[in-house]
């Protein structure tokens, strides 16, 4: 079983940038398409980013293309999450995620349902 830790969170202003770390540890996660998810107070958990496990294909929510970019280091186990131009809307606790369900695809999938494990999550907050 996998264990996901995201890091890099923390309080800036409207226009700054963050960069989130995920390091896995238990088993590796380089053959497997990685996700982050996000929730802010009061509502749904939501889809930010996907990446393939070679980093081939990605994919991000309308809300933050082109903002935000999603990548990896295999031989790190980490997938890391850079938000640029960042907006009071982007406030919420950030998780990555292992969709192990397509191990070695080079497609990325956005269902929540489909990803098994979890990180605890990194608070950002964007003050305006």
């Amino acid at each position: 079983q996998v264990q996901l830790v995201e890091s890099g969170g923390g309080l800036v202003q409207a226009g700054a940038s963050l960069r989130l770390s995920c390091v896995a540890s238990g088993r590796t996660i380089s053959r497997t398409a990685m996700g982050w998810f996000r929730q802010a107070p009061g509502n749904e958990r939501e889809f930010v980013a996907a990446i393939s496990w070679s980093s081939a294909s990605t994919h991000y929510a309308d809300s933050v293309k082109g903002r935000f970019t999603i990548s990896r280091d295999n031989a790190k186990d980490t997938v890391y999450l850079q938000m640029n131009s960042l907006k009071p809307e982007d406030t919420a606790v950030y998780y990555c995620a292992q969709d192990p369900g397509n191990a070695g695809s080079y497609n990325v999938r956005t269902a929540q349902s489909v990803y098994e494990y979890w990180g605890q999550g990194t608070q950002v907050t964007v003050s305006s």
